[in-house]
């Protein structure tokens, strides 16, 4: 991203404790105006206020009576959005970020290079912590993916995108990283078993295979601070 108070088609946007249904409204806005030309990118930081399962839109995955009540005496609200391909737990202690970028108009959009750019930028985050993750899918995490960012073989961070086109031709993506810090990882798995098991799924969901970056590192970090090393390794 550029660096530079003049630069306002840049955006950054910090949100350390917000509903994910109200983040989900922000950031469709937000898309909109990257795709209309008012801003060239933004970089949005984010962490859930509540707990929160989030379902990708689609009819795969029904948000149905049965589901939301099941969730709701579990303590956890339910909401969708358009990105990921299985649900996803959102709650203090994991946090996200969304960077909505026009892709170059004299580059073929190329979905590996798309995810790796991102990876890379984590990888350098991770690093400047002191820590070393490979990106491979993750067996038995949730909404698991080849771009998954692994610390020794257990996940810490899940990756997803989405491209749009852009008004008068080109494309603009949707690339997200959500990042588990220091949350339970039983507590995190429970409402997406919970969910497989209503919306008659059979995928096997593991606490074990997933890990928070604070089991990992003797410091640790406030959202703030976090979220400045994110905005940090964006501007390398």
């Amino acid at each position: 991203m550029t660096h530079s108070s003049s630069a306002q088609r840049n955006k950054l946007i910090r949100y350390p404790s917000i509903e994910a249904d109200v983040l989900f409204a922000k950031e469709a806005d937000l898309i909109a105006q990257v795709q209309a030309g008012i801003l060239d990118q933004v970089l949005l930081l984010w962490q859930a206020k509540s707990p929160t399962l989030v379902l990708p839109a689609g009819k795969k995955w029904p948000i149905s009576v049965e589901l939301t009540e099941a969730l709701a005496e579990s303590g956890w609200q339910l909401t969708a959005r358009k990105t990921g391909g299985a649900p996803v737990p959102q709650l203090p202690g994991i946090i996200n970020l969304s960077h909505i970028y026009q892709w170059p108009q004299d580059t073929p959009y190329d979905i590996k290079s798309a995810y790796l750019k991102l990876c890379d930028v984590l990888t350098d985050f991770f690093a400047q912590l002191g820590v070393s993750v490979e990106v491979h899918d993750t067996q038995g995490s949730y909404c698991d993916g080849q771009y998954n960012l692994n610390i020794a073989g257990q996940k810490v961070v899940g990756t997803a995108q989405r491209v749009l086109l852009k008004k008068g031709g080109g494309q603009v993506i949707l690339s997200q990283a959500c990042i588990i810090i220091d949350a339970d990882v039983d507590q995190i798995v429970e409402p997406v078993i919970l969910c497989n098991h209503i919306c008659q799924h059979d995928t096997q969901i593991k606490a074990s295979v997933h890990t928070p970056l604070y089991d990992h590192i003797t410091e640790r970090p406030s959202v703030d601070q976090l979220f400045q090393r994110l905005t940090s390794a964006f501007l390398a």
